[in-house]
């Protein structure tokens, strides 16, 4: 038999022919002419971790005046979210969406429960204006179990320290243990009389509840010790009352070790926000619009960030919960590229952006023995390009920025068991997993202008086919608006059943790649 025609056979034939000698031989050969090749991609098959079930989040806050938000999601007239928001996040498939945000610091929970009609309009200290609470717990949790995903609310943690809220014109607006234990309650007590007088006869069952947001971020709010004791606090309170929630403590600007070491028992999670994603030389053209005069320029300062920014972050956080032995799992429940103008740059909405989200998706795939929850953007918004989904307003159109498109394509094509990858081009950015025969990698093309061929081995096993989805548009400034919403869809393509099997990535690409593969 020809090795060719057997290639196409083995997968069907494999397990019941016991082929397994013939199968070691191509193996072998595989390997060998792959590695043989110079710009081969070798993958470990030995799992090194589970990739978990909650690594893409998305994380949505009602920003007042500055982006319409979440109440641009919303539809007065069906009464309901926007039917196009629901089925771009359905496309989205994040595994969590998070509540929050600065904006936890003076909500009050029981403002969004119960009647519509007699729910009162807040003022919105941080981001201006007022929000109307249409969109409360009820609402968020039944948008979250729409789209499969996991709800996950940041509770107001006695406004993280700041105590100017407790004197606002409107009244007090922090929220003590108590307050947070009661939400706790409400959501997942099957006998909540409150929630039951609202019409909800059955539990949510929120398991994922984060104490604090940025609590360690400017001055005038909790001393870690302040904070490490208040998180005991409220992470008894709530345990309390539902004894299987999960809870996320912070941990950021040094905070993670002395966390774990006084509150480590009591939590799941240390969260830290992968901010500061900003240009690190003076002369840089990613700020405003001089970057359109200069793309490649731009692209190589990108490039530069994502290991002197994120990753050193990144690394740093892990030496700290080292030195303090803990294996808490780390949730970097908030992170985007911060350009100026800021939270509007007409960068974020271009491919030259692509490949620095995919490489940072990527690190964090790579570090899943410790990264648990991850975001790569804020989610959902009118105006802000550091959105991973923005809404048409007016008319009913949603799509994905950059950051999205990103985030959509590996959370679709990904395994359960993170794997090493041996050897690779210099120029590719490559995260590897599987689920049983089946090889995942994601593939950032780091080349601004150059594509890159490559062969495919994997270390025990045949490779007999697969398929690549990949995002490759040739002009390198490709922008998405609500007139072309679909440009950074992903063109899925077959890889041909040889006994080599070979692929280009094209410059500047961004792709997940599927390998069938069979023991050898």
């Amino acid at each position: 038999m020809k090795r060719r025609t057997f290639l196409k056979n083995c997968t069907g034939l494999a397990a019941g022919l016991g082929l397994s000698g013939e199968l070691s031989s191509l193996a072998a050969a595989q390997a060998g002419e792959a590695r043989d090749s110079g710009n081969a991609i070798v993958v470990d098959t030995k799992p090194l971790f589970d990739i978990s079930p909650y690594l893409y989040m998305q994380f949505m806050e009602p920003l007042g005046t500055t982006d319409s938000s979440v109440e641009a999601s919303w539809s007065y007239d069906a009464d309901d979210w926007r039917r196009d928001f629901i089925e771009t996040s359905k496309d989205l498939a994040p595994d969590v969406v998070r509540f929050g945000g600065l904006f936890s610091r003076y909500y009050k929970w029981r403002e969004g429960v119960g009647p519509v009609e007699k729910r009162p309009w807040m003022r919105n200290y941080v981001w201006g204006g007022k929000e109307t609470n249409r969109v409360g717990t009820h609402e968020f949790v039944d948008y979250c179990r729409r789209i499969a995903a996991e709800p996950l609310y940041c509770v107001n943690f006695l406004s993280d320290g700041f105590q100017h809220y407790a004197h606002t014109r409107e009244g007090n607006r922090t929220a003590d243990a108590k307050e947070a234990a009661e939400w706790v309650s409400y959501a997942n007590d099957p006998e909540s009389s409150e929630r039951k007088a609202h019409g909800y006869d059955q539990p949510y069952g929120i398991k994922l509840w984060q104490l604090g947001n940025e609590t360690s971020y400017g001055k005038g709010g909790f001393t870690r010790d302040q904070s490490i004791a208040a998180t005991l606090e409220f992470a008894k309170a709530m345990r309390k009352r539902d004894p299987a929630i999960q809870l996320i403590g912070w941990g950021d600007n040094g905070w993670a070790g002395e966390l774990c070491k006084q509150a480590g028992e009591h939590l799941n999670y240390v969260a830290i926000h992968m901010m500061g994603q900003t240009p690190m030389r003076k002369d840089t053209v990613l700020n405003g619009f001089e970057y359109q005069n200069a793309p490649e320029r731009a692209w190589e300062e990108l490039m530069e960030m994502v290991h002197e920014r994120v990753e050193k972050k990144l690394l740093a956080l892990e030496a700290e919960l080292d030195a303090h032995q803990s294996q808490l799992p780390i949730a970097i429940t908030e992170g985007h590229l911060s350009l100026t103008p800021h939270n509007a740059n007409p960068l974020l909405t271009e491919w030259l952006t692509g490949v620095y989200h995919a490489r940072v998706l990527n690190l964090y795939q790579r570090h899943g023995d410790r990264v648990k929850i991850c975001t790569a953007a804020d989610f959902n918004g009118s105006r802000w390009t550091t959105n991973a989904l923005i809404l048409q307003v007016p008319g009913g159109v949603s799509y994905l920025l950059p950051a999205g498109a990103i985030m959509r394509l590996f959370k679709k094509h990904n395994g359960k068991q993170g794997l090493k990858v041996r050897t690779l081009p210099s120029s590719l950015d490559v995260a590897a997993s599987r689920t049983g025969n089946k090889i995942f990698l994601h593939v950032a093309n780091m080349d601004y202008s150059r594509a890159i061929d490559t062969t495919f081995a994997i270390d025990g096993m045949v490779v007999t086919g697969g398929r690549v989805f990949e995002i490759a548009p040739e002009n390198p400034r490709q922008e998405i608006s609500h007139k072309n919403p679909d440009v950074f869809k992903p063109r899925e393509r077959v890889l041909a059943k040889e006994e080599i099997l070979r692929w280009r990535f094209p410059a500047r690409s961004v792709s997940a790649v599927e390998l069938d593969c069979v023991p050898s």
